[in-house]
This record gives C-alpha cells, structure tokens and sequence, in this order.
C-alpha cells in the first residue's frame, strides 16, 4: 500500500513563508515525476510545480521566482518551500507523484489528502 503525507500547512502573513513536505511511503520501487498542485475555494485544482526524478522543474506562471520545488529520493519526500506568500496563495494544497508499487508491480499516479495554507493581508 502506497501512501502520499502531506504535512507544512498553516496560516501566514502575507510577505511570509512556510515549506510543504509530502513523503510517500509502502511499497515503493520507483518515483518518477512528483508534483504540487493546489486549490481555491471555487475553483478548480491547478499545477503549481513539478520535478521530475532526475530534479528538472517547471512552475507556473504564477508563483515563479517565488516557490521553489524539490526532492529528496532518499527521502522519498518531495517539498515545496515556498516565499513571499500572496492571499491569493490560500488554497488547499495537494502532492501528487506517478509511483511505481514494488508488491503490485504497477505504476500509477498517487495523491496525498491535502493540507491548507492561508495567506492572510
């Protein structure tokens, strides 16, 4: 059984910072590409940030130049440290990462169960 924690969340003032961490644990053999995505109350989820397992990244428009993506594959942890938080950062944020199950020798892609950042003005 594979499984994605979440864990970081909180609430901030705006110009703060808080770092995210998921770790996947179970029967693990393989992580490939891991993400951040996130969502506001009424809208839909959107990608926040990606890397892949050899440590390439891609951002979003909207939060370059302020959070930054990582891995650590020792770890199986993927984190999301994220600086000069904006309001419209609030959302619930979720891992999500295509992991390859040593017992079931698939792979697929796993979720987390989310954790909440609130940015206050």
């Amino acid at each position: 059984q594979v499984q994605l924690v979440e864990s970081g969340g909180g609430l901030v003032q705006a110009g703060g910072s808080l770092r995210l961490s998921c770790a996947a644990s179970g029967s693990i053999f393989s992580i490939n590409n891991m993400y951040w995505y996130r969502q506001a109350p009424g809208k839909q989820r959107e990608l926040v940030a990606a890397i892949t397992s050899g440590g390439g990244t891609n951002y979003a428009d909207s939060v370059k130049g302020r959070f930054t993506i990582s891995r650590d594959n020792a770890k199986n942890t993927v984190y999301l440290q994220m600086n000069s938080l904006k309001p419209e950062d609030t959302a619930v944020y979720y891992c999500n990462a295509d992991i390859c199950s040593a017992s079931s020798w698939n792979c697929r892609d796993y979720w987390g169960q989310g954790t909440q950042v609130t940015v206050s003005s």
